[in-house]
């Protein structure tokens, strides 16, 4: 069983409840538990055992893309739309592209340091998916809202987890909501283990599954237990650096200080970038757009982006100091952001802007933020 008591609180997983975790600023403390106690958890394959074992899933397969360079090597910084998105749950010969993985469960829409925990424990125990849902929005008759990471950023951002990850990226896998909405908790982890054939399973204390949110942690133990999967149960990790009060958390009483999307969310709409970051585990990118509709336009100081052109979220209208216009590998230009209603305006000291923009005839502007709203 799990040690200590395990909260029951109705928190619906599929839209605000990330898999909740506790941040300091200097370590991350968690706690595992898992099936058949007795045996350690499983040490990182070697790069070859995982290439080999993957290496036909990975040539027919990819949610946002399975990295083609070296362990470690992040991509570059602007092959934005040069990842393949296929959502098929199944390949084309029926075999699962997660068979023999380990799954991390929950909703990774900021992934954060909580999401990066899940992820860390997935690598230690086999190879590592974050398993998460599409189509909530349309079947739920949610309004859309921005993500935080853009679509084609997140190949980047689970490269920088190498690290952590047992020199392994993490690999994305979706499945349609629509396909799972109405399943029990036993059905959900039959599909699990008998149609994706996962071999383990990683959640957060909190996680709740299954139809209406009827199944908890311990439930989902047992039940992992009677299909022969392993369970590892991630003790929540609370950030200490903050209370909730701070970021005056009135929409959502749930809020105990967990990092959750919904926190990385209420951090945004006050301009808090330094808590964004600190929560992410790094700067925030904004990544804008150009489209024949929508154009940038460049100054020998500024360059303006119309809002329409984000990717992702852009916080709060106002000044941000000490950003990042990454142009590309080479060329960062330090420079200050205003944010007003239509345009997001990119200001720097340093002249050049309007030449650099005409000789490349840039059609993404990536963004990083360094200050808080001033």
């Amino acid at each position: 069983m799990l040690g200590g008591s395990v909260s029951r609180a109705i928190s619906h997983h599929f839209r605000d409840c990330d898999l909740h975790f506790h941040f300091t600023l200097t370590y991350c403390t968690f706690q595992t538990f898992h099936l058949s106690s007795p045996r350690p958890l499983k040490p990182c394959l070697p790069d070859t055992a995982i290439a080999q074992k993957h290496s036909r899933v990975s040539s027919n397969f990819r949610c946002f893309g399975t990295p083609s360079k070296p362990p470690g090597e992040v991509p570059l910084l602007f092959d934005c739309f040069s990842q393949q998105e296929d959502e098929r749950e199944i390949l084309s010969d029926g075999t699962s592209p997660v068979a023999g993985g380990v799954v991390a469960l929950g909703k990774f829409d900021a992934l954060h340091i909580g999401h990066r925990e899940l992820a860390i424990q997935a690598s230690k125990a086999g190879h590592p998916f974050l398993l998460s849902f599409v189509g909530m929005d349309k079947v739920l008759g949610w309004e859309p809202r921005a993500p935080i990471v853009a679509k084609c950023d997140r190949k980047r951002v689970l490269s920088s987890w190498v690290p952590y990850c047992c020199n392994t990226v993490p690999e994305e896998f979706q499945v349609e909501f629509s396909s799972v909405r109405h399943l029990s908790p036993r059905q959900f982890v039959e599909k699990l283990s008998q149609e994706l054939r996962v071999r383990g399973v990683v959640a957060g204390e909190n996680y709740r599954f299954g139809y209406k949110a009827a199944g908890d942690a311990l439930e989902l133990v047992k039940l992992c237990e009677e299909y022969g999967m392993e369970a590892y149960i991630i003790k929540s990790v609370m950030d200490k650096n903050r209370c909730s009060a701070d970021m005056n958390f009135v929409s959502n009483s749930k809020e105990k200080g967990q990092v959750s999307s919904t926190r990385v969310r209420e951090a945004f709409a006050v301009g808090d970038m330094s808590y964004v970051s600190e929560l992410l585990g790094r700067p925030h990118r904004l990544i804008l757009m150009a489209t024949d509709q929508e154009r940038f336009s460049s100054e020998q100081h500024k360059i303006s982006a119309p809002r329409s052109c984000t990717l992702n979220l852009a916080p709060k209208e106002g000044l941000y100091e000490k950003c990042s216009l990454l142009l590309d590998q080479e060329n960062v230009v330090q420079c200050r952001v205003v944010i007003d209603s239509k345009f997001v305006h990119i200001e720097t000291d340093h002249g050049g802007l309007s030449d650099i923009f005409g000789s490349q005839n840039l059609q993404f502007l990536h963004i990083e933020f360094g200050d808080s709203c001033t």
